[in-house]
């Protein structure tokens, strides 16, 4: 680790940082500089939420996309790829089998698709509340307007994750050639937080035509929107999408990344992605290693987790999620790790990142 290097991770750790630091970390190469990085992150972790992982249950409740991203596999452009919707008894059959094994948060994630209606997830969302008054749902069901997201919040939807993929404009643009735009994108995360969601955002790292600029620049929003969650994870191209021929993205760099918004965020809630475990069979332990505290086992039904395919090679806990909770405990406690099932609530609701 040379001067400079030393220089911008002290800058990190004291709250100082600035872009210049920040892009220090990011064009190293050196593994001095990632393992004092690492332990950082892991020890701000542990400092805000002690030794607990946090558990979500999974569900992927609909493969169709209104959306032609092209990098995703579920774009509306791929026309041989097989969808499905889950119907309100396999999600329920789902919930019901997340908490038999003690889970207290629902994810319900699915693409952009316009048959789930407010009135649908209205319906479900009171049925998950009505059964389990106590659990918390989380969607991830893309950008949708204040009125619909209102009346989900309503029917008692309590957190929304909504990756703003890359807060480069240029970037954003050439990801997104089917006139999405990134102030729309961010619009909605704003509204959101006006609705009193828990809120989650995030980028891909790796993305086509991507650069260390590119995360100066998701870092900046991020300061700006003061998330209480962010999801991210490496860009991993699909056969059948548009750049299906590109690199995936680093695994070091993701982690590297991970480490630095614990370091700049640390009460907020960082998942440790399935693309993670993609690029490396040890990725989600890394990726706790790294400063993350959540872990989201998919529950969905068997059948629906294959055909639910983001991205080449997609790793589909195709055993049973207890079995991947029960592995995952052996495999957390050698580092002092403990993974639970409570609905682990965000620390910073209300915290202001603006003195970063």
């Amino acid at each position: 680790m040379n001067t400079y290097e030393k220089r911008a991770l002290e800058a990190l750790i004291n709250k100082k940082a600035v872009d210049e630091d920040i892009g220090v970390i990011l064009k190293s190469f050196s593994g001095e500089l990632m393992e004092e990085l690492r332990k950082e992150a892991f020890r701000v972790c542990e400092s805000v939420y002690g030794d607990e992982v946090y558990l979500r249950g999974l569900i992927e409740i609909s493969s169709y996309c209104s959306r032609n991203c092209i990098y995703c596999g579920l774009r509306t452009g791929i026309e041989k790829a097989e969808r499905y919707r889950l119907s309100e008894e396999d999600i329920m059959s789902s919930v019901h089998y997340g908490n038999s094994l003690g889970l207290k948060t629902f994810v319900l994630q699915g693409g952009e698709d316009p048959m789930l209606t407010d009135i649908i997830l209205e319906n479900i969302i009171g049925k998950i509340k009505e059964e389990y008054p106590d659990s918390r749902i989380t969607l991830s069901l893309g950008v949708r307007s204040y009125s619909s997201l209102k009346r989900l919040k309503e029917a008692g939807a309590d957190r929304y994750l909504l990756r703003h993929e890359t807060a480069d404009e240029e970037l954003f643009s050439r990801l997104h050639r089917d006139g999405q735009s990134l102030s729309s994108r961010k619009e909605c995360l704003y509204n959101l937080k006006d609705l009193g969601y828990t809120v989650g955002t995030g980028f891909l790292v790796g993305a086509p035509w991507s650069s260390v600029d590119s995360y100066l620049k998701d870092i900046g929003f991020m300061r700006e929107l003061k998330p209480h969650m962010a999801g991210i994870g490496p860009f991993l191209p699909h056969r059948d999408t548009p750049v299906g021929d590109f690199s995936p993205g680093s695994l070091e760099l993701t982690l590297k990344l991970i480490s630095i918004l614990r370091i700049l965020f640390p009460e907020i809630l960082l998942p440790s992605t399935t693309a993670l475990n993609t690029l490396d069979p040890r990725g989600r332990v890394l990726g706790i290693l790294h400063g993350a505290n959540v872990v989201m086992p998919n529950i969905s039904p068997k059948d629906a987790r294959v055909k639910y395919s983001l991205y080449n090679n997609k790793m589909k806990d195709s055993g049973e999620a207890s079995q991947y909770i029960e592995k995952l405990k052996k495999d957390l406690e050698h580092y002092g790790r403990v993974p639970v099932t409570d609905r682990g609530d965000p620390k910073n609701m209300g915290v202001n990142y603006g003195g970063i």
